[in-house]
């Protein structure tokens, strides 16, 4: 049998959801929970809370499979925003808490912590879901700090390929801090999670 395309996969997921396939959202769970729980991990920075989270994320999704619009996106990517929007929604909840028992900080600053752990959490997302041979080329270049030359030398390719691969690389990267803040509305058609 040959192997499913990824669009093909995520529709016929969704269907086996739509059944209430208990097996289904075993696969579903997974393949995607660390995903989640590390999204969750990196805006709250609580193991517990982002265990919940990751609870959270998979009962919307058993419950609501036909929210889910392939025409929108990937599963593993409506599954990351779930646990994106999720995840700023609770911070947010944390931090005006902590905010009115504490009354220190201003709104901004608390608005502020909340867009750069958001932002954090869509960085990671990006790199971990881009293409191996961009995610090659960045690791080489940033965490080997490596420069275009050195890096074309390590994969193989020619200069101008690594140039393209570090250039798409951190186009796709600078959307992370670019994004409207995500977590003040509901995912999904307006239902909430």
């Amino acid at each position: 049998m040959a192997k499913d395309t990824p669009l093909r996969w995520d529709r016929r997921m969704q269907q086996r959801l739509a059944r209430g396939e208990a097996a289904a959202l075993g696969e579903l769970y997974d393949r995607f929970a660390s995903l989640v729980h590390s999204l969750a991990h990196r805006v709250l920075d609580d193991d517990e809370a982002a265990d919940r989270i990751t609870r959270e994320v998979f009962g919307y999704v058993w419950e609501n499979p036909d929210v889910f619009d392939p025409k929108q996106g990937s599963m593993r990517s409506w599954i990351a925003k779930l646990a994106r929007v999720q995840a700023v929604h609770r911070l947010r909840q944390l931090e005006t808490d902590a905010h009115r028992a504490s009354g220190e900080g201003s709104a901004e600053e608390l608005e502020q912590r909340i867009r750069e752990a958001s932002a954090a959490a869509r960085a990671d997302y990006i790199v971990t879901s881009m293409p191996a041979p961009l995610r090659a080329a960045l690791d080489l270049a940033y965490f080997q700090r490596r420069d275009y030359r050195q890096t074309a030398a390590d994969l193989g390719v020619t200069e101008d390929e690594a140039r393209r691969r570090l250039r798409l690389g951190l186009q796709l990267l600078s959307s992370a801090n670019t994004r409207p803040l995500e977590g003040s509305s509901p995912p999904g058609n307006g239902r909430s999670l």
